[in-house]
């Protein structure tokens, strides 16, 4: 039987991935060959209808908030989960996700769908980059087999499992019972001293207590621990074991004992029972043993003074156990192998001449070879998963998908080049275009130009966005869409030129010896009261310096400086952009004033809310096995306020009404008139001056796109005093159109008197810049070093740097 011929070059091949043009319409198109959407109605879409083609790569494209996510991860990829979860039996089910069924009429031709996204990695202390992919599993293999001396099984070496011995007796009851002596034991590789974490924590006690306070006059200075606090103080003020009226300091060594180490108790408050225990193990409990990086800022702010966290004395960071890191292999134990840069440790498996564990040494260097492939080379195995970017957890969780033998398959990504130089960008190409020359459909949001133009099919939403999005605009292949008139077919060959003069220092922040992770004693000068951009391939350095070094030395020279990172906003679905922003405050006191009550009545998460649905909108119907659904609060009609509140009117709305309003719209309700409120008009400014004036500012957190929450965040910051802006990848999830808007804001920034500082791999926002400081020249240990300093003009006349190279082939230079 012949194989079926393809059409279009090899990713890489002629003038580069970049150059490629798109392939012709599938074979035996027709009904089997697409994925048919029709009338779907997720979020913002408007009866939207498409047909996919299979075994190609399809980029959706369009400005921020078009309904691009909604189409493809909403709606394409959530009823491939759904249908694939209802083929396990209900018992199964009951311990899945539920997913409610996408509003749209049609939706044929669906395949099994593997969504990798940008959501961050567990941020549990114990899971790294290894635990979190293959590799880890086959080197503790390897060591069990080939370590010397030999001390175990895999368990040996894995710092997640404890050593465990027993012994006693057993009742065997067959036939005559007789009791059996047994014993028990298992070799695990966790170090004892720190339980696998690789830090100790030493607490000081003065910052959770005042001891010449006694429980009863609120002697505890813990963040959320109020002296009405059920579960907290009052455990221990109403436990009967400690005397709540005794200032702390006059407790005796019993009263203090039982205070700070007790064992879990049971005791009992107004009848009801709950667990004493000493203030020592419930702090390592609820704040220790959370990642530092997913804490809220206050609770960090309070962990970094109450706890020393030092490398673990006993294992020295490495998580494992004494007779774990005996046990080596040509002079190299499982902790050395971890610690090393995933491109050298793919060479030293590689150099291992092992008969009897061949088919490991091959399958271990082909999950190593694939960091590497991928643009994660510089990582360790042991770095923690927790502290990867949104791009690197992403280009992580498609490890395991590169080498995969599966074929008909749906690859769903989410801006697969979000972090990504533009040197590194290529590279990310050739992988998407490998996974479809395997016979798989590949979907991609995406904004980059460089990945567009590698698309056979091109779907771009818009015209707008929000409410003014949510249509096909353009369907066909890339010349089509640079022809399209569309809003992307516009900006698609739009090119930033270098500033004809730049902005003069007004200071300078000074770096010196910094040496965080993989820096090199770096000595630089960051310029203040200009724009500054940091830049250079992933890897290279640029977070460690700048968030790494550059808070203690803008510390020490008495700058404020605010960090907007890529972090996720933390928020349920009761959240919103008014309540994360603090505009809500403003507008239930504008309310209250206006109609003489309490502004708790204008809040749906307090007395306000609908008393059925309890303010959430929508009434969740768990049904226990079976996918939960969601309804319609018939109450107050998703309204979620009670009815007696919608009586109560400002400039002739009620309280719904406003949170329906978008921004833009509120932000002229607010700015004259009788609802005329300075201090929410303020907060409306903000947000619609980072782009986001199409946004309800009633709209739950969780429906908004990685674009819009950066956004968010950065306009939440703006109110802060700060001297210093430090900005990480701020064009991430933008479309072309907004980068030009994003880059008029950080002019108006600089112009009022700030200093920003700029953490980026865009070249429009590097040839907008005053001063540009390149790390490099490569990532990891080829890293870690300043290969240029001084105006985008120079790097591009200079030419010296990967950096300055796509620079001057992106401006024309």
């Amino acid at each position: 039987m012949s194989k079926p011929t393809r059409t279009g070059t090899r990713a890489g091949a002629g003038t580069g991935a970049g150059s490629r043009e798109g392939s012709p319409a599938p074979d035996g198109a027709g009904i089997h060959g697409v994925i048919r959407v029709h009338g779907a109605r997720v979020n913002n879409l408007k009866d939207v209808s498409v047909e996919i083609p299979k075994r190609r790569l399809t980029v959706f494209t369009g400005v921020s908030g078009s309904g691009k996510s909604s189409l493809v991860f909403g709606t394409v990829a959530a009823e491939s989960q759904r249908l694939i979860n209802e083929t396990y039996s209900t018992f199964v089910q009951g311990f899945m996700p539920t997913l409610a069924r996408p509003e749209v009429d049609v939706l044929e031709g669906l395949t099994t769908a593997i969504i990798v996204d940008q959501q961050r990695m567990g941020a549990d202390p114990r899971s790294t980059v290894g635990t979190a992919t293959d590799a880890n599993a086959m080197l503790r293999i390897l060591f069990s087999r080939l370590g010397k001396p030999h001390i175990g099984s895999p368990g040996a070496f894995a710092f997640n499992v404890a050593s465990v011995r027993a012994s006693g007796a057993i009742t065997v009851e067959r036939g005559n019972r007789k009791a059996v002596k047994a014993t028990f034991s298992r070799t695990g590789g966790m170090c004892t001293r720190c339980e696998g974490r690789g830090t100790v924590s030493d607490i000081d006690l003065t910052q959770l207590y005042d001891d010449s306070k006694s429980l009863a006059d609120g002697a505890f200075t813990i963040p959320g621990w109020k002296s009405d606090s059920f579960f907290t103080v009052r455990v221990y003020a109403e436990s009967g074991l400690l005397d709540p009226h005794k200032p702390i300091r006059r407790f005796t060594k019993k009263e203090m004992e039982a205070f700070l180490h007790s064992e879990p108790t049971k005791v009992k408050v107004e009848g009801v029972n709950l667990t004493f225990e000493g203030l020592i193990p419930k702090i390592q409990k609820s704040f220790l043993s959370k990642d530092r990086e997913a804490m809220q800022p206050h609770i960090r702010e309070f962990v970094d003074r109450a706890v020393t966290f030092t490398t673990c004395p006993e294992c020295d960071g490495t998580r494992l156990s004494e007779e774990a890191r005996s046990s080596k292999i040509g002079g190299i134990s499982i902790a050395d192998a971890c610690a090393m840069q995933i491109s050298d440790l793919a060479d030293w498996v590689r150099a291992l001449d092992e008969p009897s564990v061949a088919p490991l040494l091959e399958a271990l260097g082909g999950t190593l070879d694939s960091f590497v492939e991928i643009g994660l080379g510089y990582l360790g195995l042991d770095r923690a998963s927790g502290t990867l970017s949104g791009g690197e957890a992403q280009r992580v969780k498609m490890i395991r998908h590169l080498g995969s033998s599966l074929t008909d398959v749906t690859y769903v990504f989410d801006e697969p080049t979000i972090g990504l130089h533009p040197h590194d960008i290529s590279r990310m190409n050739d992988l998407l275009l490998r996974l479809r020359d395997k016979g798989n459909t590949v979907l991609v949001v995406e904004h980059k130009p460089e990945t567009i133009a590698i698309a056979d099919h091109v779907v771009d939403l818009g015209p707008g966005a929000g409410t003014a999005g949510g249509t096909v605009c353009f369907e066909g292949t890339v010349e089509g869409l640079r022809t399209a008139g569309t809003v992307t077919g516009r900006h698609f060959d739009d090119r930033a030129v270098l500033k004809e003069t730049v902005r003069e220092r007004t200071g300078t922040l000074q770096i010196r010896g910094a040496a965080t992770h993989n820096l090199r004693d770096v000595d630089v000068d960051i310029p203040l009261g200009v724009l500054a951009v940091v830049t250079g391939v992933a890897g290279s350095g640029k977070s460690s310096l700048v968030h790494g070094s550059l808070g203690k030395s803008a510390g020490g020279a008495g700058a404020d400086v605010v960090a907007i990172g890529q972090g996720a906003i933390r928020g349920s679905r009761r959240s919103n952009p008014a309540t994360y922003t603090g505009l809500l405050d403003p507008i239930r006191k504008a309310f209250a004033k206006a109609n003489g009550v309490k502004p708790a009545l204008f809040s749906s998460n307090s007395e306000g809310a609908c008393p059925n649905c309890n303010g959430a909108g929508v009434i969740y119907t768990d049904l226990a096995m079976m996918a939960g659904v969601a309804t319609v609060c018939e109450e107050c009609e998703g309204k979620r306020f009670q009815a007696s509140v919608l009586d109560h009117h400002l400039g002739g709305r009620d309280i719904s009404e406003v949170l329906a309003m978008s921004v833009a719209e509120a932000e002229e309700f607010f700015g004259a008139g009788e609802a005329h409120t300075p201090a929410a008009h303020r907060i409306l400014d903000r947000l619609a001056d980072v782009g986001l004036g199409y946004l309800t500012i009633g709209q739950p957190l969780t429906t908004l796109s990685g674009g819009e929450r950066q956004r968010l965040k950065l306009a939440t910051h703006m109110g802060e005093k700060g001297g210093v802006y430090v900005l990480d990848e701020p064009t991430a999830g933008l479309h072309l159109a907004d980068v030009e808007q994003l880059l008029g804001l950080l002019d108006r920034l600089v112009d009022s008197g700030k200093s920003v500082i700029v953490v980026e791999h865009h070249q429009a926002v590097m040839a907008h810049a005053d001063w540009i400081i390149d790390l490099g020249p490569g990532a990891g240990h080829d890293g870690g070093r300043i290969v240029f300093e001084g105006t985008p003009a120079d790097l591009v006349a200079d030419r010296s740097t990967l950096t300055g190279e796509h620079l001057a082939r992106y401006v024309g230079a």
